[in-house]
């Protein structure tokens, strides 16, 4: 086919044609039609490769075949739950790696689920299971699992207000609904993380931003915190480019607590060497031993000398939830930023943190930037998580988090977190009365730690041998950590699964196990 004579004057591309001989005219369209076959060509091309992706555009009936497999593996899992180990050796490595490869061809979903429940299911630590006492405990609300199949159906950009107001205005009204809970003002700011850790790597860049700490000024600027901080603290200092900060061991007291007074003499030591007291980095639940520092003194050294009071709370803070853990948590109101894990005291699968800063805006200081290309949203009104955090990007956590809420309501979380404090009062009463065991201190929230004495001496190499037949044993888990230079055992009791039965279970096999080493 030729052109019409519109097309001769312009070209086929609208370009103009100079060269008005034939031999012009025949180059030109020689070269249009060219161009028309490879478009042909090119066609032909995008539709066999459509044709070779379209498994990845499953039809309903596909999808609802699929559901119901992976659903039916689902309730398979949770049915026997209760009677797996809690602890299983997680196999050959080398056949499992061989197991998870990847391959051209489609396997199916039968086959991927056959692998998930021989690999993956049941191996290692089984952390829903009623009788992990091990670390922090971490539950798993079936909501949960409901709520992250929706998110990520639907899969909405839930890092900028405009682009899923709905989804944002969930994050943020869960955020304004916990800093009610834990005491903070209406100034009060947040963001929903991946975890503890990014959240405390959050609250220390809000601080080190609203302290203006340049890097000269780094090396004189001084943090405050007990050996019982948690480890990811000074981890996120370093990432934060503080990790020349003056680190300061504060004194415990006999409760493994921050000892208020030393802290206040350290803090006035410093200021007399011309040293910039900055930050100090209190806990409310330890991970060793559940203690909880003296927030409401704390706060008043800290207002005195005018720092940055930060709490890790991500073990501890949802106990104020719970009129009993409120009381224990006096003066978290007080903070000017803290964080806590929803996948802990509130039961949610692993992978949610939150960071609480009391003045907004110095979250919003912190995090706040835009590109060129989101200037199509300069006159968006709504809230953006990510102008108060590192992600720009990042997942629907929200609907995790607000589903079991909304269907249940707070009051059966705040029933099973009372439980929880209750039953660790019961485990600590109950295990000191094994005879040769010695208890730590009484319970500030949920975890108990103990030891058992042999008379023949070897107290550490023995609870090392105990700690490893209650594992290798199966039926409960128990970790270990270090108590004032002794190898100590740990009791941590917050699944939302475990009763008093799983509590005397563990009573059972920590007698049953000290018996048959003893002998």
């Amino acid at each position: 086919m030729r052109p019409t004579n519109t097309q001769v004057r312009k070209g086929c591309q609208g370009e103009i044609i100079d060269d008005w001989t034939p031999a012009g005219y025949e180059k030109h369209f020689r070269s249009y039609d060219e161009g028309l076959m490879k478009t042909h060509d090119l066609r032909n091309k995008v539709e066999g490769l459509r044709e070779a992706a379209a498994r990845l555009e499953p039809d309903a009936a596909h999808r609802e075949q699929s559901l119901g497999k992976v659903a039916a593996h689902a309730e398979e899992f949770l049915r026997s739950l209760p009677h797996q180990p809690v602890y299983a050796a997680p196999g050959d490595r080398d056949e499992v790696m061989q197991a998870f490869q990847v391959r051209e061809v489609p396997a199916g979903i039968e086959e991927a689920l056959d692998l998930l429940g021989a690999y993956v299911d049941g191996k290692g630590q089984t952390l829903g299971s009623s009788r992990f006492f091990a670390y922090i405990p971490s539950g798993g609300l079936y909501e949960s699992a409901l709520a992250d199949y929706l998110a990520a159906v639907t899969n909405p950009f839930a890092g900028v207000g405009q682009a899923a107001p709905g989804a944002v205005r969930m994050e943020e009204s869960l955020l304004h609904w916990l800093a009610g809970v834990v005491g903070y003002p209406e100034t009060a700011e947040g963001d929903l993380t991946s975890g503890g850790s990014m959240a405390a790597l959050s609250a220390v860049v809000a601080a080190r931003e609203a302290a203006a700490i340049n890097s000269s000024r780094v090396v004189r600027s001084v943090v405050y915190l007990t050996t019982h901080t948690h480890h990811t603290f000074r981890k996120a200092l370093h990432i934060a480019g503080l990790g020349d900060c003056v680190v300061r061991e504060v004194a415990v007291d006999s409760r493994h607590r921050m000892d208020p007074v030393a802290l206040q003499q350290q803090i006035q030591n410093d200021l007399d060497d011309d040293l910039s007291p900055w930050f100090i980095a209190a806990t409310a639940g330890t991970t060793n031993a559940g203690a909880v520092d003296p927030l409401d003194e704390i706060a008043d050294v800290a207002q005195e000398f005018k720092l940055w009071f930060h709490v890790d709370a991500a073990y501890g803070g949802s106990f104020a939830l719970c009129e009993t853990g409120k009381q224990r948590l006096a003066g978290l109101e007080r903070t000017d930023s803290l964080i806590l894990d929803p996948h802990k005291g509130f039961f949610l699968p692993c992978g949610i943190g939150v960071v609480l800063v009391r003045d907004g805006r110095k979250l919003y200081d912190a995090y706040h930037a835009r590109g060129a290309y989101m200037q199509d949203m300069s006159h968006d009104t709504e809230r953006s998580p990510c102008d108060f955090s590192a992600e720009l990007t990042r997942p629907f956590r929200a609907l995790r988090f607000w589903l079991p809420f909304k269907i249940h309501g707070s009051r059966p979380f705040a029933a099973a977190l009372e439980e929880k404090l209750l039953l660790a009062r019961y485990f600590y009463e109950q295990v000191s009365l094994i005879p040769e065991i010695e208890v730590g201190s009484p319970p500030d929230l949920s975890i108990v730690t103990f030891r058992y004495l042999p008379r023949d001496g070897g107290a550490d190499t023995f609870n090392r041998r105990l700690a490893d037949a209650i594992r290798d044993d199966g039926r409960v888990f128990l970790t270990s950590t270090t108590m004032s230079g002794h190898y100590t055992i740990r009791m941590a009791i917050l699944n939302f699964r475990t009763h008093i039965e799983d509590v005397d279970m563990a009573l059972a096999v920590i007698r049953e196990k000290i018996a048959e080493l003893a002998a």
